[in-house]
């Protein structure tokens, strides 16, 4: 296969899949057309993804059992987060170690040549998994046939700037996004967003999509299940892996419940293990909403690294069998839950997967008095948060009730 750059940002739709479609191609920009002189002082300066790699010239017996390539869109693919993530899906830690794969990286215009700098990161990892990596700033190309869809750019969070202004400009972002899905992605694409407000972010993108499965859209939550083990494996004296059925419900932010009542510490219920009540509902809770700020404090820096880990962590849950008893956390629509959520809502539940990318919602849950007061909180707060962003979604009548309400952004994720 062909390996070249082109810095053609400005070619329509049409035009750049009529190039594509003539020479398959590694790294491509969209820009300008530009002279052939141009285009190539352009690879000589560049000069990153020009191999040659055609599968016939291989030994029929290291392809044969090849699987087919997935398709994975990265938003954001020069930022922090991005800059730990890629190199774990390219290893093939993510989607399988026989699994090829494709990146399909979006940045912005003012981050073409940080794009340019990760694709030949990439090329200089030697990832025999990675086939192909592809760079743009038009979301229409980039999520071009993706199979996922792994969202997170965001706009990060001003001075002064309240939840109501982020909802409002973040959601502009995901509005184009989710239409660029629509048109360009796979039919049956999974969509995972990392970018805050990351629920109602996903309902926007969600809603701008009809063309893709409700059920396929996610928000991150992964991380908070994480931060919610780590907690009771501290406190219980167990090493992490020994928690289970630890669920995170309702939104990411710090109205989200970590769910003691029904997670279990080496097979048995966490409340049999960790018996001190108040520590449970008044420091657990709040510790995990609150981690990433006592992150910063600590470090100076916010939690790119174990948020990419997250994102590792809520895929693989989707690509591999969930253990028997156990479940994940991950927000998704609300429409048919088991447990009386408000329908129409991104809301974070436990779930299981088969491992065929589809999840269900656990119906098992013990939902006590003090666990759905919370979960209520957390829904009222999303239902809000849905209603500041209705005309992105195309519903009527809705209003903002969020400005100068308290800020229940979770520190450091803004």
């Amino acid at each position: 296969m062909a390996l070249n750059m082109k810095q053609n940002a400005g070619l329509s739709r049409k035009a750049a899949r009529s190039v594509s479609s003539r020479a398959p191609v590694v790294v491509r920009a969209v820009a300008a057309p530009v002279a052939p002189a141009a285009e190539a002082e352009a690879k000589k300066a560049y000069g990153v993804f020009r191999l040659s790699y055609d599968t016939q010239n291989e030994d029929a017996s290291l392809t044969r059992n090849w699987k087919k390539t997935v398709k994975v869109a990265v938003t954001g693919a020069s930022g922090n987060i991005a800059n730990h993530l890629l190199f774990m899906l390219a290893s093939g830690e993510v989607y399988g170690k026989d699994q090829p794969i494709e990146l399909q990286l979006l940045g912005s215009e003012r981050s073409k040549e940080a794009l340019e700098g990760v694709a030949m990161e990439l090329e200089d990892s030697l990832y025999p998994l990675l086939r192909e990596v592809s760079i743009g700033t038009d979301p229409y190309e980039v999520f071009g046939d993706a199979d996922w869809a792994l969202m997170i750019g965001a706009k990060p969070r001003g001075p002064g700037m309240e939840r109501a202004d982020l909802l409002q400009q973040n959601g502009e972002i995901f509005q184009v996004q989710g239409r660029a899905l629509n048109e360009s992605a796979s039919r049956n694409c999974k969509v995972l967003v990392v970018g805050n407000p990351c629920n109602t972010n996903a309902l926007i993108a969600m809603e701008n999509a009809p063309n893709i499965p409700r059920k396929n859209f996610h928000a991150l939550t992964r991380l908070d299940e994480n931060r919610a083990k780590c907690q009771l494996a501290l406190k219980s004296g167990k090493f992490y892996t020994s928690v289970s059925r630890m669920a995170i419900w309702g939104n990411h932010s710090t109205t989200q419940v970590p769910d003691f009542v029904n997670a279990r510490i080496g097979g048995l219920p966490a409340t049999d293990v960790i018996r001190d009540m108040k520590w449970c509902r008044e420091e657990f809770v709040p510790k995990v909403a609150l981690r990433g700020g006592a992150l910063i404090k600590k470090w100076g820096r916010s939690s790119a690294a174990s948020t990419a880990v997250s994102v590792a962590d809520a895929i693989r849950s989707l690509v591999t069998p969930t253990a028997p008893g156990d479940c994940f956390s991950t927000g998704v629509i609300s429409d048919g839950n088991p447990y009386g959520v408000r329908e129409g809502l991104i809301f974070s539940f436990p779930c299981r997967s088969k491992g065929d990318g589809d999840y269900e919602i656990c119906d098992n849950f013990i939902v006590d008095e003090w666990l759905r007061g919370k979960i209520r909180a957390s829904e009222d707060e999303l239902q809000k948060e849905k209603e500041c962003v209705s005309h992105l979604i195309g519903m009527m009548g809705g209003s903002c009730s969020l400005r100068g309400a308290e800020d229940t952004t979770v520190p450091g994720e803004n």
